[in-house]
């Protein structure tokens, strides 16, 4: 159960004493998913509890807490001992062992185009992850949760979301659909009566979303992503010389010589790995121009979801993202030339924000800050695909 530190009264409270000394008195507080509030006991805990907003991705998982900003990002990740059960690292320790493991030991990511493949492990991973941020072992008990989901996920796959976090004790959990999340943390005004167009690529799916009004007017989702290019290049260099390579290989070539501009300055790169034929360690040089024909059917299919996203909007709205352009949020919006390539498909402006890959977890911040002078909105999703209805609740004071 939560404890929350009630401090000494204030000086206008008849009952201070100036010559008192400091007295602290210490109350618990009950928590679960089951249970009521008195208006009492939720103002305690909206003024104790520690309140985040997780941005739980299929490669990377990045955390905001309220009064902190971003305090963690790390890789969506788990090392785990087959023989034994124990979970030896995650995040970034874990991404250290891929392809240097020992054959007991199994890495994992525990989610698979946004949602959760293995809850067990999702819920070990996120417990590892909130006790580097916290220091202590209170862990998620009495916090509130924002998490953000991809959009158009079943009502069965948010539920495993939100029960990963309420199983570790947390007071609320609510999902948040990434497009939303990704626009606010970019700065667009999404709760304006105009069309924005946001596409966040991550590493597990890209989501394509016209927003108005605070909601999600059409959207489009690609099961391929950053972690679909790296795979696409293991399979090149494998099949055209013959060589075994990583996934951290694979994805530092994407990073380094990997473009979406068919015109640009061949960059070459020496990367070793392991020859099929003979079993022996090997280096090559790749270029860029032979690596950009890995990336151009996934580019061909980001912009055929932009195109049926915007057929299937309003012709107003489609007009607004003429007008405002289209946003580029997420890992993925960091490659080579990807801005201008989309722009000369689409003829529509492409602007990459400032922060892309922390963009969703802030705009969750965004979500759920408090403390400010203005009316807040909260986001939820009605129906699978369906038009998102934004709630205006009062800030907190």
């Amino acid at each position: 159960m939560p404890i929350a530190r009630i401090f000494p009264p204030s000086p206008s409270n008849p009952k201070f004493r100036q010559n008192s000394m400091k007295v602290y008195r210490w109350i618990r507080l009950p928590s679960g998913p089951n249970l009521t509030y008195t208006k009492e006991e939720n103002n305690l805990f909206k003024r104790f509890e520690h309140v985040y907003g997780i941005d739980l991705g299929t490669s990377n998982t990045v955390i905001y807490q309220r009064g902190k900003g971003i305090v963690l990002d790390e890789p969506s990740v788990v090392a785990m001992n087959q023989n034994s059960g124990e979970l030896l690292a995650v995040g970034k320790e874990a991404e250290a062992m891929i392809g240097r493991a020992p054959a007991h030991v199994e890495l994992t990511y525990p989610l698979r185009h946004g949602v959760i493949a293995n809850f067990d492990m999702t819920s070990r991973m996120l417990q590892q992850f909130i006790r580097r941020v916290q220091g202590r072992r209170s862990l998620l008990r009495g916090a509130q949760v924002y998490i953000s989901v991809p959009c158009g996920i079943t009502s069965v796959q948010k539920r495993a979301v939100e029960e990963t976090v309420v199983h570790k004790g947390a007071r609320k959990a609510v999902t948040v659909e990434e497009p939303l999340a990704a626009a606010l943390g970019a700065g667009l005004p999404i709760e304006e009566p105009a069309g924005y167009l946001v596409l966040d690529i991550g590493g597990g799916t890209c989501q394509v979303a016209v927003l108005s009004l605070g909601g999600i007017v059409a959207s489009h989702t690609v099961p391929r992503a950053g972690m679909s290019i790296d795979r696409d290049i293991m399979e090149y260099v494998k099949r055209q010389y013959n060589l075994e390579i990583g996934e951290r290989t694979a994805e530092h070539i994407k990073k380094t010589i990997g473009t979406a501009n068919r015109t640009a300055e061949p960059k070459k790169l020496d990367i070793r790995g392991r020859d099929v034929l003979q079993g022996l360690p090997r280096s090559i040089t790749l270029t860029s121009t032979e690596i950009y024909p890995v990336v151009e059917e996934f580019l061909g299919m980001l912009v055929d979801a932009i195109r049926a996203t915007l057929e299937r909007c309003p012709p107003e709205l489609a007009g607004d993202v003429v007008e405002h352009g289209i946003m580029l949020c997420g890992g993925g919006a960091l490659l080579e030339g990807l801005d201008a390539r989309i722009q000369a498909e689409t003829g529509v402006p492409v602007h990459r924000a400032d922060q892309p890959l922390a963009c969703t977890a802030l705009g969750t911040g965004m979500m759920l800050s408090s403390g400010e002078s203005r009316r807040r909105k909260t986001w939820s999703a009605n129906t699978e695909g369906g038009l998102q209805v934004a709630e205006a609740v009062r800030a907190e004071e």
